[in-house]
Parts: C-alpha cells; structure tokens; sequence
C-alpha cells in the first residue's frame, strides 16, 4: 500500500546494496523473520488510515525499526507515527503551501526518536552558552561532500531543497496549529461528503477509513466509464486497480467540483446539502484521531495577518547574508545570477500546477521542454542522449552510476564493482559510489594536483577484472584541468572499465570544449551552478546525466509514467523528471545567452579566477596549476608559510573577507 513510485525508488536503492525486499499487504509480514526494517504508507496510497500500533509493537518486538512514509496535511486530523511507537517518520512538505509543479521541487522531511538523532545526516541543532553564560543554539554539520571520510562513506545528502523548506515553514507559520488543522479539516470533509454521495449511488468503499483520497469499488465497466466521463471534463481520477477508482481532494477543491466528480458515478438522489445534513460521516475512527497538540511554539501563534508576516519574514532576510548586500551564500565558485526573466515562468500555473502523474498529452508543453532542454545540454557536453530525473548533482553522481551498473549487468559482467576515485575528487563522489554498491579504491595525484598515471594504470591492471569505473571531477577540485584526461579514459576501457565524469565544474567547459569526446562515458551537469538555477543556501538543485549512446538504454526509467530507457535502473526520484518546474530557469538561460553568451561566460569564470591566482602569487602561493601556470575557474592558495612569517591564518583572512561582503571560505566569482 505504499505508492508506486516509492517502491520503485526504494527497489532502485536497495538492489545496488543488496537489500532484499519484501512487497505485500502489512498485515501480511512474518515479522518472526526479524526484518531490520518496516515501511508504512500512512494514509495509504488508496487512501485508507489503519490503526498501526499493534503491528509496530510486533515489530519491535522482533527488533524490527518502523519508519511511517506520511503525509503532513493528514497529520494534523490523524494520530501520529510517534503516537503510534514508530521510530521514524518520513514525507514531503509539497501539501504545506508548495505548488505541485509537475513533481518538483518539495522539499523531503525525516524526523526520528530521539535515540537515533546522532544518525541523522546533516545539520545538527546543538546547545551551548555564550561568552557571558547564556544559552546559544548552533548548528553543526556532520556529513556532507568534503566532511566525508572516503574509505567509509554512507550518506550522500548534497543538495537539500531550502527554499521549498522555507516556504513550507513559512506556510506553517503564517496559518499555525489552528489554521492547519482547519484546513485538514475541511479537506476531510470535503472527501467524507463525496464518500457519502457514492454511497447513496449504490457503489462501496474500500475502505470507510480515509483522510482525503475516496477508494470506490464498482464493475471494471464503470470503471472505464467513470474515468472517461471525468476526463472529458477535466478531471484526472486515479485508476487503482480494475475495480477501483481513487478521487483525492485538497486544500483548493470546492464544492462546485466536488458535485460535478459525482455526477460522473450517477445522478445523485440528494444535493450536497441533504448529504451533509445526514450526519457526521465518520471516515477517521476515535482511536485514530489526532488529540495531541503540535506547532505549540509561540512563533506558530503571533503571524496571522499579512503584515505581520510580512514583517516577520523581512525581519530573518535581515540577519541572513544576501545578495542584497554581498555575494551568494554558499560560495560556489560556477554560480550565476538569476535574471527575473528566468524566474518569471516558475510563476506560471501552466508550469506549477502540473500533478506529476498527469497524462502525457496533457502535458505537451512540459514535453516540448524538456526535448529542447536534452537536445542544447547534449549539445553543449558532447553526449548522446540525456536524463533529467535526477534532482541534486548528488543524485546524478547516483543515477550515472547506477547506469554503469546495469550497463555491465547487460554484458553478464555484473561482478564488476570496483571504483577508482583520485583523491582530487569531488567528497560526493566516494559517498555515490558506496550507495551504488561499489568498492572504492583511491588513486594518487602529483604534487601539481593532477591523477597520478602511474597508480591509475597499475590500479585500472590489477582490478581488471572486477573494475566498474573511474570517477573523475574535471576540472578538478584542485581546480586544474588534467592534463591527460583522454589518456585516463583509454586506460579505463582498455581494462574494461567506464568514466564517470563529476560535471560539477562544467563551468569551466561549456562553449570551450565538449567533454562527452574526451572519452568520458556519463557526466552529471549541475544545472544549479552552470545553468543558473537559484542555489539557494543548498537548493533546490537539478544534477541530470548525459550519457553516450551505448548507455542510453539504461538511463532511469519510472514504473508509473513512460519515459527513459527501455532496459532502465527503475526510478532515482519519486517524480518522473525530477525537479520540473525549475527547469524552466535554465531553459530560458540558454535560450537568452546562446552558445556565445555561455561560451564568455565560461571564459570570464576562467579569466577571474587566473586574474586573482596572478594577483595573489607573490604573498599567497597557489597551490596547484597546470603545465602553463594557469589555474581553470577556481584556485587554491597555500597559508602555511604566511602563517609562519606573517602571522596570517586561514581565519583572518576568512574574517576579512566577510569584512568586505564575501562569503567565506570559499571566494566565488559569479558571471552577472
């Protein structure tokens, strides 16, 4: 009873790391077997509530962790998983104030006990006292990109989705406990009248016990005439299975549309109004209602009005760093500015409020878009054919991999799992590679920071026979182009291996050269730095891959709409493309720039970042370049001996730097 695209998510996930599992009813489970883990869907994914605890108790009683996949809004009228005893809790905030767009971007949540909160990736709320021995709250970070010990990497979380998170929060604030549970209420109202129209039809439920979603069972004949009916006048029903159809409301159906969804199951004997006044129809039974308090903060309870919330929100933009008054948070050296142009569409109902599993032919637009979009990409790396499912540059690195996988699967080389990765890479990379299933095996770089070719030829020969591929950033962190890169990719196919290009840095190619004929197979391209779409203090992000054409058909596919390769890996994101309505940001960016705009672009990413390594050279050693002394769009300076002369840490210079409005550590040189 979880959704379809969850189950094809988690089958993509578990088999690169040799998890078995088990799709049944819930009730079903031999919890005896002691599984290390249990996942609800609550509300199911055909609308039903059950009451869980005895189930969870079993479970835990056989040392089994349940996690509840869940819904926010719901939440607020039905009993918690906490409540419940599960041990973790995991959704999607999209119901708290964000358009559906076509699937993305949402902002995920994962919340768990107590006794599991050190587990948790990311940042860390920790308490401690100020100089004058108050209280302070700050946050630490735990496992992100560069922080990851390579030789024992497990998460890989780069890319969240903070502004998403920020208008659901915001959402949360402005409405508080009340004003939620308000809306859930109505929302519940709104699917119990419907369920009490059917009814008076003659049709059954699947169940009496729901939120918002509506399951009516009836002959597979008026299956078809029902979902027919209600096409035709625009309405997208959920076809369950043969003999049911599932009719979900929310917080913007009204009673006019709710009538006219009845009608296309009969000609109803009673108006909307006799039916409510039937009594209560009770879809969420005493033991599963919500009674215990939530958004009890007194921050949930003073915004209430427009201008106070507007305030409010003014207030915190005035403590962040902003473009306002300085350089992009976050200092990632391939950002770009965002032209109101580009945003502009985002605000579009055509583009944001899409439902992900729409029918095809009633998202032509979005299709036209996204060929378009495939074909410059393509263009621009030099690949054959591209995937925009993945949703972070981490989830490309992902995908990319997963692709070579099932590549070597189809050749009946499947035993081949070893990952060279140079100790240049991006900190993701190792990360992506464990969650792949893969062994990584580190290769060394000379002192001018590029791969040393020796250790990848005697690495790429002694794994030959179980080498998977080779992971490589280029340019690379040192921010240096490597030298050999073409001799690289020979050494790995020549042992039966693929290259995995990192697109992190494509910044500094496009326009210059097409990485897809230096003999790289897959590359991530990090839409969200090269193609302009707003980072945003972490997100949200589009990583997609382009893959040569021997790949292609095994670019991620999806089990509930049509799209991506005939052979492919299953799903890497719940939404069939991704992050869709962001896209539209770095359409229009290459549509405005064309190849000249993106190519002196590149070209002043590149001049900026050689002007500042001449400019420092004297009293800040770089610390890497290229064979003509040149550094690619981002340098590295060397401190240790300042320090030693000058007294001059990385510290104070950091300090500095935020002095004049830079974003410390990292010096960005965005392209306006």
């Amino acid at each position: 009873h979880c959704h379809p695209q969850t189950i094809g998510v988690l089958e993509t996930r578990a088999q690169a790391v040799g998890i078995e599992l088990v799709v049944d009813d819930e009730f079903n489970f031999d919890l005896t077997q002691k599984p290390f883990g249990l996942l609800l869907q609550y509300p199911g994914t055909h609308g039903a509530v059950a009451d869980y605890t005895d189930l969870v108790a079993k479970a835990k009683d056989n040392g089994t962790v349940v996690t509840f996949a869940t819904d926010l809004l719901a939440l607020a009228s039905l009993k918690s998983p906490g409540e419940m005893g599960a041990d973790i809790a995991v959704g999607n905030s999209q119901r708290f104030g964000v358009p559906l767009g076509y699937g993305g971007p949402h902002a995920g949540f994962f919340a768990t006990k107590d006794e599991f909160k050190r587990k948790i990736p990311g940042r860390i709320v920790g308490v401690t006292k100020d100089a004058n021995g108050g209280k302070a709250y700050r946050l630490a970070l735990q496992t992100r990109e560069q922080h990851i010990r390579r030789d024992k990497a497990t998460s890989n979380i780069c890319t969240a989705q903070v502004l998403l998170a920020i208008m659901s929060s915001m959402y949360g604030v402005y409405h508080g406990e009340e004003g939620i549970k308000a809306i859930s209420n109505r929302v519940n109202a709104l699917a119990s009248l419907f369920a009490r129209g059917v009814k008076a039809l003659g049709f059954d439920l699947l169940s009496q016990n729901f939120f918002d979603t509506v399951a009516v069972v009836m002959p597979e004949e008026k299956v078809e005439q029902v979902v027919k009916a209600s096409l035709k006048e625009g309405f997208n029903l959920y076809q369950y299975n043969n003999t049911t159809v599932c009719v979900s409301f929310d917080e913007k159906t009204d009673l006019s549309e709710l009538e006219k969804v009845l009608s296309f199951f009969g000609t109803p004997s009673k108006s909307l109004k006799d039916l409510a006044a039937d009594g209560a129809n009770q879809s969420i039974p005493d033991s599963l209602t919500r009674t215990s308090p939530f958004m009890t903060h007194e921050v949930f309870k003073r915004y209430h009005s427009e201008t106070e919330m507007m305030r409010y929100i003014r207030k915190l933009e005035a403590r962040d760093l902003s473009l306002t008054r300085s350089m992009i948070p976050l200092g990632s050296c391939t950002m770009k500015l965002n032209a109101a142009a580009e945003l502009m569409p985002i605000t579009w109902p055509e583009i944001n409020g899409l439902h992900p599993f729409a029918p095809l032919d009633q998202a032509q637009g979005y299709q036209k878009m996204f060929n378009l979009l495939e074909n410059w990409l393509c263009q621009a790396t030099g690949f054959d054919a591209v995937s925009l499912q993945p949703n972070s540059g981490a989830q490309g690195e992902f995908a990319g991999l997963m692709v070579i996988d099932k590549y070597h699967r189809a050749q009946n080389q499947g035993h081949r799992k070893v990952c060279l990765i140079p100790s240049s890479a991006h900190g993701t990379n190792p990360a992506s590679a464990v969650l792949a299933g893969m062994k990584v095996v580190v290769i060394k770089c000379d002192k001018e920071g590029n791969i040393d070719l020796g250790d990848l030829k005697g690495k790429a020969e002694k794994f030959k026979e179980d080498l998977s591929c080779l992971m490589i950033t280029y340019p690379s962190t040192h921010g240096v182009f490597e030298e050999e890169i073409i001799q690289i990719c020979d050494i790995i196919h020549e042992n039966g291996g693929q290259v995995y290009m990192d697109g992190a840095n494509l910044n500094a190619q496009i326009g210059l050269c097409q990485p897809g004929k230096f003999g790289p197979d897959v590359c991530h391209m990090n839409l969200h730095k090269t193609f302009c779409i707003p980072h945003g203090g972490g997100g949200p992000g589009v990583g997609p891959i382009g893959v040569r054409s021997h790949l292609a058909d095994y670019m991620p596919n999806h089990p509930v709409i049509e799209m991506g390769g005939k052979d492919g890996v299953g799903p890497i994101s719940a939404a069939p493309w991704g992050s869709p309505s962001i896209l539209p940001i770095s359409w229009m960016y290459i549509r405005m720039m064309g190849g000249e705009g993106l190519k002196s672009a590149t070209q002043t990413a590149i001049l900026n970042a050689n002007y500042i390594a001449k400019k420092l050279e004297n009293s800040f050693p770089v610390v890497y370049r290229g064979n003509k002394g040149l550094v690619a769009h981002e340098c590295i300076i060397d401190l240790k001996e300042v320090k030693k002369t000058a007294g001059v840490t990385v510290d104070d210079i950091a300090k500095r730097l935020i002095d004049y409005g830079y974003h410390a550590p990292t010096v960005s040189w965005p392209v306006p």
